[in-house]
């Protein structure tokens, strides 16, 4: 496969590959502990870490584009090792949520200090509530999908795992997705299409489905979309009654800044890479050249490798240690931590990218799209 880079890792090399997970396993808690417990301006370290710290050091390690050989793969896919790791962010991300719950009604925080916690909190909404469950979403098995699910309880959007599994990888790169950026528009009025429309959208996917199958739509049992509104209400009125109402007011602020970074990434994701539109009216299918990538290593480590987004759309059930770097794949100037806050910024936004989108377009004829073909495997 011309597009896969062979792997000659060192003894060395291939541990690093190995555990290098285990990062976001040990620093995610010990940031959110310095941010929870040492407060005053320490609140916002956890925050301040992962948008400075991070991005600072990804302009000094890029990372690799290096890949596994097709041996080294089919070892690294059946390893439970990498199960279990992802399988811990879910504890993790409830022990957080009580942890912060705890601190913002026992104890006498500043404005300020409440800011910092809750938007470290937010980052873990979105960093383990929701990129996690991404990832265990796509798994096939039913008690990862129910952990992917109580993620997304613990950051209200739960629709997600509807909308974005039988919505966004069909639609992704077309009008028809809530969530493809499209060239010039700005993050803001995304943000509101994208937050609103995916919502919609998985009503709509999920009445679809129920006629299909001729099932009840108001019965919670059969309408997933219904039964997902009743347990979030629940989980909300579970924290009310521990936690009362500055409980359930830091609940919804972390919620609606996780799912607001989420957001963000779908934004830089796919900015500006539209798919063709066939003589038929469908669309092409979606290839590597259809999603913006990041070699960067550090934001690779911390998001379970979400920036090798070409592979995840050309196999969406491939685990997240085995995706794969597209030698061709249009490729951000940074990592996606750095990008974000870049977003944020418009006019900044398109200086940069709009460049690079016109330089991707130009290439896409028959010869470019070809190197980017590989083939398809069952994961």
């Amino acid at each position: 496969m011309s597009t896969v880079i062979q792997s000659e890792m060192s003894a060395l090399h291939k541990a690093w590959r190995r555990y290098k997970y285990f990062l976001p396993v040990v620093v995610l808690p010990v940031i959110m502990y310095i941010s929870f417990n040492f407060l005053g301006y320490w609140s916002f370290f956890a925050f301040a870490f992962v948008y400075g710290f991070i991005p600072a050091m990804e302009f000094i390690f890029t990372g690799t584009a290096e890949n596994f050989t097709a041996e080294e793969e089919a070892i690294e896919r059946k390893d439970v090792f990498y199960d279990i790791l992802i399988y811990s962010m879910v504890p993790l991300q409830f022990t957080i949520l009580g942890l912060y719950l705890w601190t913002i009604t026992t104890k006498s925080l500043e404005i300020y200090e409440f800011v910092g916690i809750t938007l470290a909190m937010g980052l873990a909404c979105g960093a383990l509530g929701i990129n996690v469950a991404h990832e265990l979403g796509h798994r096939t098995k039913k008690y990862e999908q129910f952990m992917a699910k109580l993620l997304l309880m613990s950051t209200s959007y739960m629709h997600f795992f509807i909308e974005h599994n039988r919505g966004h990888h069909k639609n992704v790169s077309t009008p028809l997705d809530p969530a493809t950026s499209r060239l010039n528009q700005p993050l803001y009025t995304f943000l509101v299409k994208s937050v609103v429309g995916s919502w919609l959208d998985a009503w709509k996917l999920e009445a679809y489905r129920l006629k299909k199958t001729k099932q009840n739509f108001w019965n919670p049992i059969h309408n997933e979309m219904l039964r997902f509104q009743i347990i979030q209400f629940v989980f909300t009125a579970a924290i009310f009654a521990i936690f009362g109402w500055v409980g359930v007011f830091g609940f919804i602020v972390s919620s609606i800044i996780g799912f607001t970074l989420l957001e963000i990434v779908n934004y830089i994701e796919h900015y500006g890479l539209m798919r063709k539109q066939l003589p038929n009216g469908a669309y092409e299918k979606v290839k590597p050249h259809h999603s913006w990538n990041s070699g960067h290593e550090l934001g690779r480590i911390f998001l379970f490798e979400l920036t090798r987004h070409s592979d995840h759309h050309f196999n969406p059930s491939r685990k997240y240690q085995i995706l794969r770097h597209f030698e061709n794949a249009p490729q951000m100037p940074s990592g996606y931590l750095a990008m974000i806050p870049l977003a944020l910024v418009p006019p900044l936004w398109f200086k940069i990218m709009n460049p690079l989108v016109e330089k991707h377009n130009a290439t896409l004829d028959d010869s470019y799209t070809k190197s980017l073909e590989t083939v398809e495997e069952v994961a």
